[in-house]
């Protein structure tokens, strides 16, 4: 379904200024450069029709010099999916700009990895964008404020450390999400003022899924009984990640002075667990195995019985001897 409460004719300025101004603004919070390549994950949705019409407009002001590409994957979980797709191709074609589209069948890809549908879902686009996107393009998400908070609760409710309490990081690696600060009324707001067009996924009302059900009822809870606290969320994920990254510092040196020139790792005199854990994520690398897996680890390092194997998943295991840790990839 079609969004936009206004039609095209009613088009103002005041939105799309507003707009340019988000993208504008977050761009510069993550220090992009004015001449930068960048792929748009667009699906039609508010937030990225937001992205989309703010960096073009960025573009067409003079005030970047972006090179932008549109990249929509069709996730071919609904009938009509390739309608978004079409919807998408009619807007970058109105700013002309080059265009990237494919279907994925993510149901398959599930099924064939044993993972949920919204997982399936992320790791398909992101295998996608980082397809589209040459050598030294950004890929250009449009998650929000709100989208941030919900993983933040998410993350918590599920049991996450530090990490998990950071949310969604603003940058990582060459994915950057300039609406990271941004409300997700307020753009949709902005698109309406503009009488820009926009999609609404049915899926996101689906109560299966349990982040529409974080959204749809665990947020409007805390709002009431706090108003702000999507706002005071993002502050303190914002802080989470400040000493989330402190600490993996921290636990990169003790890596550095425990590791051994044949790859082991001194646990003679074990570090405190907080600090043993993120030293034992570094030395593993990604992707880092579960909590569970960790503990394990760390047990049979500071015991007195060796000849422990653990496996840590993804073809990876790791030896315990003589309070030394080695780990192994296939």
């Amino acid at each position: 379904m079609a969004g936009g409460s206004n039609p095209p004719s009613a088009t103002t300025p005041s939105g799309l200024d507003a707009l340019e101004s988000a993208v504008g603004a977050g761009a510069r919070a993550l220090d992009v450069a004015d001449d930068a390549a960048l792929v748009l994950a667009v699906s039609g949705g508010p937030d990225s029709m937001a992205l989309l019409h703010g960096a073009a407009r960025l573009v067409g002001s003079g005030a970047v010099r972006w090179q932008l590409t549109v990249a929509h994957l069709d996730h071919g979980l609904r009938a009509d999916s390739a309608d978004d797709a079409t919807f998408v191709a009619d807007a970058a074609a109105a700013l002309d700009l080059s265009l990237a589209v494919r279907r994925a069948d993510v149901g398959a890809l599930a099924r064939a990895e044993g993972r949920s549908i919204e997982d399936a879902g992320r790791e398909a686009r992101y295998r996608f964008l980082d397809e589209v996107a040459s050598d030294g393009a950004l890929i250009a998400t449009a998650h929000t404020l709100d989208d941030a908070s919900e993983t933040v609760l998410l993350n918590l409710v599920r049991g996450s450390g530090l990490a998990g309490a950071a949310g969604i990081p603003p940058r990582r690696g060459r994915v950057i999400r300039p609406l990271i600060a941004e409300r997700r009324a307020t753009l949709r707001a902005l698109l309406d003022s503009a009488g820009l067009e926009y999609l609404l996924d049915p899926s996101n009302e689906d109560p299966a899924f349990l982040r529409n059900r974080v959204r749809a009822e665990l947020v409007p809870i805390l709002e009431e009984l706090r108003p702000g606290a999507i706002d005071r969320i993002g502050r303190f994920a914002r802080l989470a990640a400040d000493d989330d990254a402190l600490l993996d510092d921290i636990a990169a040196a003790e890596l550095a002075r425990r590791a051994a020139d044949d790859g082991g790792i001194d646990w003679r005199e074990p570090p405190p667990p907080a600090l043993g854990r993120r030293v034992l994520r570094l030395a593993i690398g990604p992707p880092a195995p579960n909590a569970e897996r960790i503990e394990a680890l760390l047990d049979a390092a500071a015991g007195d019985r060796g000849g422990v194997e653990i496996e840590l998943g993804g073809g990876r295991t790791a030896s315990v001897r003589q309070r030394r840790i080695i780990v192994q990839r296939q």
